[in-house]
């Protein structure tokens, strides 16, 4: 009598998992028999694409997520001006010298919305459209480029009587130069500048961050004084 052929360990686990394997398909395939087209609609349905369902956001979520951006900088203006500033020496109210330094002064002057101001009854939806009141425009930011500006002259007057007081002159001349280079802004019209990049930035972050709008109308708010920060 012949013997039976013995075969290694790990050949049998592969035998005993094909059969497995089989045997669980025989019976999917059996249940799948046995309930006809209720499978085979679960197993489309499965694999069925959704049709898009357009959605409203609320404004609140609207609102959230413009205030994620803070204070939108939309105009920047550089201006270069020289600034005098004196002091003098005086004896009783008689002046004796006088010093005088000229000051070379590089501003920068930023401008844009606070859009942490907005609120919820600054959003109106209605009908797949979108409608946004905008915080005015205002100076968000003004400083003198210190390593663009620089003193140009110093000088202290006949046998340098005049006070030497450079640094204090200097100060003088860097917080003149803001008033006057915000100013300059103001009166070319800096603010209304920045509201209208306002509405054309809020505008394009809303069609690239939703479709679930057809239509997006900012408004933008006359601003309400100009020279000074707020």
């Amino acid at each position: 009598m012949k013997a039976s052929k013995s075969y290694p360990f790990w050949q049998r686990v592969i035998f005993w998992s094909a059969g497995g394997i089989n045997l669980a398909i025989l019976l999917i395939l059996l249940s799948i028999w046995r309930t006809g087209d209720r499978a085979l609609n679960f197993m489309g349905n499965m694999f069925k694409f959704q049709p898009v369902q357009p959605r409203i956001e609320s404004s609140s979520t609207v609102v959230q997520q413009i205030r994620n951006i803070q204070e939108l900088t939309t105009t920047v203006q550089t201006m270069e001006t020289i600034m005098p500033a004196t002091a003098e020496r005086k004896l009783g109210q008689i002046p004796l010298a006088t010093t005088r330094l000229l000051y070379i002064a590089r501003g920068e002057i930023r401008a844009g919305v606070d859009l942490s101001k907005l609120t919820d009854s600054n959003i109106k939806i209605s009908d797949n459209i979108i409608e946004i009141d905008l915080p005015p425009a205002k100076i968000l930011d003004s400083k003198i480029d210190v390593n663009n500006s620089r003193v140009y002259d110093y000088d202290r007057g006949f046998l340098n009587l005049g006070p030497d007081v450079a640094p204090q002159l200097q100060t003088l001349a860097q917080r003149e130069t803001l008033t006057e280079i915000v100013d300059t802004a103001c009166n070319e019209g800096i603010l209304n500048t920045a509201n209208e990049r306002a509405k054309t930035s809020i505008t394009q972050l809303l069609n690239s961050t939703t479709n679930s709008y057809q239509k997006v109308k900012i408004n933008t708010t006359p601003p309400d004084s100009c020279g000074t920060l707020k």
